[in-house]
């Protein structure tokens, strides 16, 4: 067996650096796209060391903060379908922990991410060194220990040739359609720097090809049992769909079984936005057409989503339909006690059509869709081209003004988005007409992952523009990717809503019987505090990106035209109100109301909870 002498560093990096995988397309590409770091004591010597030597076949990118690149190497997956990802080392303290709650978000949204965090000395001979974290019960416990909860495979490097075993499986872990997520390898700094025989073997590993597990053959003829019964049948395409590139086999199924087609945050674009079956977003915050016929469906084909409670509100939304789950991981399809198809979406879709022969949807259902369908659209135009005058625009508006502020119907901007209104806005009005059109991250609803998640969208799709959509309360929350995206040469386009707080959650305090209280900006001024005045443009100025402020729509749409047209990234501002919202669609959302209160108006929340709670799946 031929050897070379290397450190764990430089063997690290050197598979990494030759990994190839097959994309769908049947071209091969590298796997890992770069490696985000930000330098320390613990990682800048030996695995810094590596990734120099490197550096022509493995990029190094800088970032301005560990979660924000994080985020940025998790959105790259998203934006790739999972089939290629990105690297991030941190240092052993901060560094580290900054990371865990990207990946928390990663392992929530099923998202391959390699984090390489470097660990105290495996020799203790320093300790405590610098950023330890000391534990008065557990002497090899370190920070890195918060990433066991949040990732999908953990492992810490102790000896140098653990490496060969270690890295290997992580990927494996990352390249299972069933188990991807998060990975984490902990290096500790001084196995950083150990050196031993590594095989050559080890540095021409093999091209990644992706697994499509079919389905199992009982489960099948069960699953096409139950689907022929169904008269009023209701596919659900959730982000799976968009990992299995599943979306032709589902158009397919839908065209010729008469099946109408609603779409979770994650499955959004799964199907063109206007496609006749398409009925857009459903749940919590999804579009009146999906809803009503999510109430009446018999039979809800759930094909790649989690169902989480948005998109079943809370499990009441089509409590009395039957469920038939189709997923590539049982966890998931074993959910609800519905009937359990175990399959890649793409290869299970197309089992399911030809076992279901002819069976159709009963004509007047697939008729009434097709209405329902074309009526939303048209609402759609509707709500987001009719602008109000001597008021404050709201988020439909500025959707409006960003989506019409190109005539060319060929282009296909990305638009990114996480938290606050703004994702069930653009749930129901967001114009998807390809997969992957539209990034949201709301299986996390992380805050502040707009703009880096962005950064990574752009990377993953550098001739697309990328539009982030934020609101003031996100944008605070993190924001110094943008002066990443501007030292990287990844012009990005971020349209500020600011409505001066958490406007959304302010709404729902309001609900829940509370008046205002600690959301909103103004209601936050304690004795002998000031008013929060924050420029916004000025700021995305001083991170090197051209910024304007705009009055009004017209303005916003004047100001996209000259955002399309430069070359480094955009900031535009504008002021808009949390009071106003788009009324139709929606569904309830459990959110526990307290069962004792002195307030009438929590009182009556509480009652309305109650009863509303009778309508769940149980």
């Amino acid at each position: 067996m031929k050897t070379q002498k290397l450190t764990m560093s430089q063997a690290l990096v050197k598979h990494l650096a030759a990994l190839q995988v097959e994309m769908a397309d049947g071209s091969i590409q590298p796997y890992c796209a770069g490696v985000f770091t930000i330098f320390g004591h613990g990682n800048v010597a030996g695995f810094g060391e590596a990734l120099y030597a490197e550096r022509a076949q493995l990029p190094t990118y800088r970032a301005h903060n560990e979660q924000g690149m994080a985020h940025a190497a998790v959105a790259y997956a998203k934006a790739h379908f999972r089939q290629r990802i990105m690297a991030v080392s941190t240092s052993i303290g901060p560094g580290a922990t900054n990371l865990v709650t990207a990946a928390a978000m990663a392992h929530v949204n099923r998202l391959p991410v390699l984090l390489l965090p470097g660990d105290t000395f495996a020799s203790r001979a320093p300790d405590p060194v610098l950023q330890q974290i000391e534990s008065f019960q557990h002497g090899d416990l370190s920070a890195n220990d918060t990433f066991r909860p949040v990732t999908r495979f953990f492992d810490r490097i102790t000896r140098a040739e653990q490496i060969l075993t270690a890295l290997p499986r992580a990927i494996q872990v990352m390249t299972d359609p069933a188990s991807c997520g998060p990975v984490c390898l902990a290096l500790p700094q001084d196995v950083q720097t150990h050196a031993f025989d590594c095989p050559e073997s080890f540095l021409q590993p093999g091209v990644i090809h992706f697994r499509r597990p079919p389905a199992d053959t009982r489960e099948l003829t069960a699953a096409a049992a139950l689907l022929k019964t169904a008269k009023q049948p209701l596919i659900v395409a959730g982000g799976g769909v968009l990992y299995s590139q599943a979306w032709d086999a589902l158009r397919a199924f839908a065209e010729k079984h008469g099946v109408p087609v609603v779409e979770s945050h994650g499955g959004k674009s799964s199907l063109p936005w206007d496609h006749p079956l398409n009925l857009g977003g459903i749940g919590v915050d999804g579009g009146p057409a999906a809803n009503e016929l999510a109430r009446e469906a018999d039979v809800v084909l759930a094909v790649g989503t989690r169902l989480q409670d948005f998109t079943t509100g809370s499990h009441a939304l089509f409590a009395k339909a039957k469920l038939l789950c189709l997923n590539v991981q049982s966890f998931d399809a074993t959910k609800w006690a519905g009937t359990a198809l175990v399959a890649d979406a793409r290869v299970g879709l197309a089992q399911l059509s030809t076992a279901a022969g002819d069976w159709k949807a009963e004509p007047a259902w697939t008729t009434r869709a097709r209405s329902l369908a074309a009526g939303w659209v048209k609402r759609v135009t509707e709500l987001t081209t009719a602008v109000p005058k001597d008021v404050l625009p709201y988020d439909a508006e500025v959707i409006g003004a960003v989506r019409d502020s190109i005539a060319n119907s060929d282009v296909h901007d990305v638009v990114v988005c996480a938290a606050g209104t703004l994702p069930a806005e653009l749930h129901k009005l967001w114009r998807a007409t390809r997969p992957g059109n539209y990034h949201v991250e709301y299986g996390y609803s992380c805050m502040g992952y707009e703009v880096a998640g962005a950064l990574g969208a752009k990377m993953a799709r550098p001739d697309q523009e990328v539009i982030v959509i934020v609101g003031d309360g996100s944008y605070m929350m993190m924001n110094s990717e943008l002066a990443t995206s501007v030292l990287l040469g990844k012009k990005l386009i971020v349209v500020i809503l600011d409505n001066r707080g958490y406007g959304c959650i302010n709404r729902l305090q309001r609900a829940s019987g509370t008046p205002n209280f600690n959301n909103m900006l103004d209601d936050c001024i304690p004795e002998g505090g000031s008013s929060s005045q924050i420029d916004f443009a000025m700021h995305g100025r001083s991170m090197g990106a051209d910024a304007v402020h705009v009055k009004d729509v017209a303005e916003l749409k004047t100001a996209m035209v000259a955002a399309r047209a430069a070359t480094k990234s955009q900031v535009i501002v504008i002021d808009t109100t949390y009071e106003r919202t788009t009324a139709e669609g929606g569904c309830w959302w459990e959110v526990a109301i307290p069962e004792v209160s002195e307030r009438p108006a929590v009182n009556e929340a509480f009652e309305r909870y109650t009863a509303a709670k009778t309508e769940q799946r149980i």
